[in-house]
């Protein structure tokens, strides 16, 4: 069985989309404090992206929308956010899912998240990802875990290298 290492990258990025999701969530509980709007770049092509026909062919690629005075009906769910914007005079309903953000500004407080574009695939891999609960017993050990004579002996772990920086300091 091939050994994956743990992949830090998707799980910081996921925890940085979490922060769009919960700006959002905050926005659409008690609206935009002060100076504050956001600038989301998204791409259009990506699975369950639901936005009009028209925008798709003047946006093939990205689009970037602004959340400050003129939005309607801000929902925000654990894996997408739908929002109405008024495109010419005509209003429009836009699904977008987080994980088609490449982009997240509020230029009033000077704060930019920039993402990976993640496949529809790593999307899923980490929105697959339950929780593992942990029962503990009254010694301490866990349950959910093997004992110690139950265990399969495995490789022994990579040690790190421990380096001297002797020769790095002034003298």
């Amino acid at each position: 069985m091939p050994k994956e290492q743990l992949r830090y990258d998707r799980m910081v990025e996921t925890a940085l989309r979490g922060v769009v999701r919960d700006a959002l969530t905050d926005v659409a509980e008690r609206g935009l404090p002060g100076n504050h709007h956001f600038y989301l770049t998204f791409r259009t092509g990506y699975p369950g992206i639901d936005i009009p026909e028209y925008l798709t062919s003047q946006y093939p690629n990205e689009m970037t929308i602004v959340l400050q005075f003129q939005y309607y009906g801000l929902e925000v769910h654990d894996d997408h956010f739908e929002v109405t914007l008024s495109f010419n005079n005509v209003h429009e309903r836009l699904v977008i899912p987080f994980a088609a953000i490449t982009t997240f500004a509020d230029p009033s407080v000077n704060f930019a998240l920039q993402f990976q574009p993640a496949t529809s695939a790593d999307s899923a891999d980490v929105a697959a990802i339950p929780a593992r609960p942990v029962a503990i017993e009254r010694n301490g050990e866990r349950k959910d875990e093997p004992k110690a004579a139950d265990a399969v002996p495995a490789e022994e772990p990579k040690r790190g290298e421990v380096v001297t920086l002797d020769a790095f300091r002034k003298k």
